[in-house]
């Protein structure tokens, strides 16, 4: 159990970065009269915004390698997922997801805004941001609906493909106690999966022509501060 638990404890604490990236300034917002966030401030919660869920995306996958080793490979689960082994995946996933953050940011740094400044939402967002913009906003939906989809998309089709595997693995066992302790032992990151997916797919993936601020503030919330909440409770119940 020790990988898991280690993967836990990182997604334990990106869960608390990526929350006080976003409710700290909404809690002031709520009951401060001067609602306003500097331009650089803005840059910075929109990067580390996009670091943690970027941070959040790859740890899910490494947590199903992980439910997958331990069911497909129970034996040789010690000797594949080794703590050295699980240090530097995690390391990779710091990098990669910073690397995703910078990309994002410093194409919203190279807009122009010059109408107005008002930001219809909670926080500083990469869609509502963009449709302030009076400059073309082309290149950072490019970005978004390519890179982007590959980062998130990647990630949620090596979640499938283990889960797949697991799945042939589990429904070849003749015992339906064995069945439901495997399937048991992976309900809680499938849980966490689908509402987090389903949340970032729902505000990220559309044009942004058709993107609604109503409707985007809500499925950001979830994403943002419910999902993140959720978490504890969810690995708690079953892990």
């Amino acid at each position: 159990h020790t990988p898991m638990y280690f993967l836990l404890s990182n997604l334990a604490l990106v869960d608390i970065c990526f929350t006080s990236t976003t409710v700290p300034k909404m809690l002031q917002n709520i009951f401060s009269p001067t609602k306003a966030i500097s331009y650089m401030s803005c840059l910075a919660q929109a990067y580390f915004f996009i670091c943690f869920a970027a941070m959040e995306n790859f740890l899910l996958a490494l947590m199903a390698y992980d439910r997958y080793v331990a069911i497909c490979h129970p034996f040789r689960y010690p000797m594949i997922l080794t703590r050295v082994l699980c240090v530097q995946m995690v390391a990779l996933c710091h990098v990669l997801s910073h690397l995703h953050a910078l990309l994002h940011t410093f194409l919203m740094g190279r807009l122009v805004f010059c109408a107005d400044n008002r930001i219809p939402h909670f926080f500083c967002d990469l869609y509502p941001l963009m449709k302030l913009s009076c400059s073309s906003t082309h290149l950072n939906t490019l970005m978004i609906h390519t890179e982007g989809v590959i980062v998130i998309n990647g990630a949620l089709a090596f979640i499938i493909a283990s889960y797949a595997c697991i799945t042939s693995v589990v429904l070849r066992s003749p015992s339906a106690k064995d069945k439901w302790r495997a399937f048991s032992t992976c309900g809680s990151h499938l849980t966490v999966v689908a509402l987090f997916y389903g949340t970032l797919t729902g505000v990220y993936f559309q044009p942004l022509t058709s993107y609604s601020v109503g409707k985007g503030r809500i499925l950001t919330v979830m994403h943002t501060v419910v999902t993140p909440m959720l978490n504890p409770i969810i690995y708690r119940i079953k892990t």
